[in-house]
């Protein structure tokens, strides 16, 4: 059976070894998870730092997070905005 650990826990779990410079081994054995799972974790972690998107990895940042947010918000905008340019096509038409 398969865990699954929330975004957070991750990244928490790879500050320790990255910010606070413990072990991978350690940090695996104290948060009971396997040292591969870390590891994995840990180079994830550093390509994010180094500006790297991690898109499907299920880490996020704010900035990320506000850019995908406003994004949406851009494209359902646009889709209301031709909504409304075929219906003042139809009420145009049957003005006259």
């Amino acid at each position: 059976m398969k865990r699954q650990y929330d975004k957070e826990f991750k990244m928490d779990a790879a500050k320790l070894v990255v910010d606070a410079g413990k072990t991978v081994a350690q940090t695996a054995r104290d948060l009971g998870i396997a040292e591969q799972t870390l590891h994995n974790w840990v180079k994830k972690y550093k390509e994010d730092k180094e500006g790297s998107s991690f898109v499907g990895s299920g880490y996020s940042t704010p900035e990320k997070e506000a850019t995908r947010d406003l994004q949406k918000r851009v494209r359902d905008l646009e889709e209301e905005n031709a909504i409304l340019k075929k219906a003042m096509g139809i009420f145009a038409k049957n003005q006259k």
